[in-house]
């Protein structure tokens, strides 16, 4: 009798794989960027545009300011030589725009200081406040909107709903003035005005930005809340989530991985709508709480006709509108299905 030879081993396989993939997420992260640059550029062109149109229609004249009363003839026409005025418009657009393209947004008509590196001092300032606003506005709008979606036609839903339809119509400067008499005036658990760099502590950085970044952040957490909040009890409704539950798959995962990722694309959008408020939420709260950001600069440089100092404060918050949009259509897009499809 005659074994047969023993079968040859067999060989080890490797997972299948799938040269492809890596393309294909490539040129989705590519298309997630691409798709809003192709919005965003035309709006900066535009945007510096007519910045640089209002500009040159408000007939301010450096001559002017630096001069005073010995501006004759010849004096205003060397120091338009000098700034190139006398140039055609396009032209000093053209110069302009390749300046900012290169971080150069000129110097200051009234003093000669350079406007980038005054605006980059005053725009930390800015930035820190609206930041800490846009934080407070994301956590709590989320936490109030998934407690209202949560218990969906209940008093907890009607409590979250009333309140953040009060707290979305108060303007910025009247919770200024009243967490100032609040927490300032009355029990001295925060400064009243001021502000202290990052680099000095936490602790100061945050007690001096505290307040004004409430006053600012309001609206945020009423439209946050709103959105996410409507958003989840409309993807608790589809099919989709109820046939993964039918399938008994966890509802910790159904919620994270199917019912938030289709519900947060809302809040993400009118996160994009309220950073241009924010900024400009921050010129009145910045009086209101002492705070020396580019919002006070640029009332100071509108008083004083300095053109090029409002020309920088004006492209300045064109670029950082335009920079977080797309890095909200960009994280749209990663997140929602829906935003990814184009739908």
């Amino acid at each position: 009798m005659t074994l047969a030879p023993p079968a040859p081993p067999i060989p080890a396989t490797r997972p299948p794989t799938t040269p492809n993939l890596l393309g294909y997420r490539v040129r989705r992260v590519l298309t997630s960027v691409l798709r809003p640059l192709t919005i965003f550029v035309p709006v900066f062109l535009l945007g510096t545009f007519f910045t640089f149109l209002l500009g040159h229609l408000s007939g301010r004249n450096p001559a002017y300011i630096q001069l005073g009363d010995a501006a004759t003839p010849e004096a205003v026409a060397e120091v338009e030589h000098q700034y190139g005025l006398d140039r055609p418009f396009l032209v000093q657009y053209v110069d302009w725009l390749g300046r900012i393209l290169h971080g150069d947004l000129g110097e200051s008509w009234f003093n000669g200081h350079s406007v980038a590196q005054v605006l980059l001092d005053r725009a930390a300032i800015t930035l820190s406040a609206a930041g800490l606003a846009l934080v407070i506005g994301v956590v709590v709008g989320s936490a109030l909107g998934a407690l209202a979606a949560t218990f969906h036609t209940r008093w907890v839903d009607r409590a979250v709903t009333g309140f953040t339809t009060a707290i979305s119509v108060l303007p910025p400067f009247i919770v200024g003035i009243a967490l100032v008499a609040i927490f300032a005036v009355s029990l001295h658990l925060l400064p009243a005005a001021g502000y202290i760099p990052l680099g000095r502590g936490f602790g100061p950085w945050l007690s001096h930005l505290i307040l004004p970044a409430l006053a600012l952040s309001f609206d945020t957490v009423a439209d946050v809340a709103r959105q996410l909040r409507d958003g989840l009890v409309s993807a608790k409704r589809e099919n989709y989530v109820t046939g993964a539950l039918v399938r008994g798959l966890d509802g910790r995962q159904v919620f994270f991985g199917h019912v938030l990722r289709n519900a947060v694309g809302p809040s993400l959008a009118v996160l994009g709508l309220k950073f241009p408020n924010l900024l400009g939420g921050a010129v009145v709260t910045e009086a209101i709480f002492g705070l020396s950001g580019f919002g006070v600069f640029a009332s100071q440089a509108a008083v004083r006709g300095d053109v090029p100092s409002v020309q920088g404060v004006l492209v300045t918050s064109v670029v950082l509108v335009v920079v977080f949009n797309l890095i909200v259509n960009v994280a749209l897009n990663r997140l929602s299905p829906a935003a990814a499809r184009g739908v």
